[in-house]
């Protein structure tokens, strides 16, 4: 019974649950950041590319090697014309706690109602965690890529790849 059981609740939070696809436009949204401001993707549309790296939760073992790589190699990605940002479904204590620890130099995001990450598509239902999932946004407010092969140690060398391949245009840094 327990095999069943484990089976079936496996199964369930594996479902993709994706609501969008590459080329719908993105919803807009307004959260908290672990920077002390409030990010919106509107402020992006006609400037430039947005990244989005949901996570499941601060301070966990993948999470945090994720935001540590990103903290660590954001270099690369700062090398397109992109904001990128992590967001879970954290309260904006936690993530301000989780950014500070891990040195992130980058804006860790707050939905802590999951309504944002529902409209993604990346809110594993009942329980208001995100899935480990990295949205590309293009500059017109479209989705560019929906990436759920996620390794955490090389997320950010893995964004900066992405970027390059879906022809977002470099910075003049």
């Amino acid at each position: 019974m327990k095999y069943w059981i484990t089976l079936i609740v496996t199964a369930f939070f594996s479902l993709p649950v994706m609501a969008l696809e590459v080329g719908d436009k993105a919803p807009d949204f307004s959260l908290k950041g672990s920077d002390g401001n409030t990010h919106r993707l509107a402020e992006h549309k006609g400037k430039n590319a947005v990244v989005i790296a949901w996570y499941p939760r601060a301070f966990t073992k993948g999470c945090t090697i994720e935001c540590k790589s990103l903290a660590k190699n954001g270099h690369r990605i700062r090398q397109f014309n992109t904001a990128y940002f992590m967001a879970s479904t954290d309260d904006i204590d936690e993530n301000i706690r989780f950014a500070k620890q891990n040195g992130a130099d980058f804006p860790l995001l707050s939905d802590p109602t999951g309504e944002v990450a529902k409209s993604y598509g990346v809110l594993i239902p009942m329980i208001n965690i995100a899935r480990r999932i990295t949205v590309y946004i293009g500059k017109d407010g479209k989705i560019l890529k929906i990436d759920k092969d996620i390794n955490p140690a090389t997320s950010a060398e893995d964004i900066a790849r992405n970027l390059a391949k879906l022809g977002v245009e470099r910075s003049e840094l």
